[in-house]
């Protein structure tokens, strides 16, 4: 089945022909903090699996305030400041949040619940999905490029 998931901003276009190879519910504070959501859909994709164009036009900055020598870099459109996509410096993934970074709403859903922490005091989502204190046991990072 041929797929296109394509996302971005008006400067900037993100696309995939190939599926994600993680969508998860994050629960995490790192993505709470950055896009003021309680919980966040979020797709890995294969690193060369998410193409961008007009790449010169990205601003990055570091994912994780904590942690600014970390991996992951937020990708932000230089001209209008959307964020485009996380990029892994180590080559293994690409990330996209799809509600805030310009994909379709039929974008595929996510499989489970990640990095749930039951010390939050948050209750522990019921909808059926496997819920995860990390991601999920089975996901195996793609090798750095």
């Amino acid at each position: 089945m041929s797929i296109n998931l394509s996302g971005g901003c008006d400067h900037i276009k993100t696309n995939s022909a190939e599926n994600p190879i993680d969508i998860h519910t994050c629960h995490c504070s790192v993505c709470k903090s950055v896009t003021g959501q309680a919980t966040t859909h979020v797709a890995f994709f294969n690193h060369g699996d998410l193409t961008v164009d007009n790449p010169q036009k990205i601003n990055r900055q570091p994912f994780n305030a904590n942690n600014p020598g970390g991996p992951l870099e937020l990708c932000t459109c230089s001209d209008c400041g959307t964020p485009v996509m996380l990029d892994d410096k180590m080559g293994r993934i690409r990330a996209v949040v799809p509600n805030i970074m310009g994909f379709d709403p039929s974008f595929p859903a996510a499989t489970y619940h990640a990095f749930y922490d039951p010390s939050t005091g948050v209750p522990k989502p019921d909808d059926g999905r496997p819920v995860c204190e990390g991601l999920r046991s089975d996901f195996v990072w793609p090798p750095e490029k």
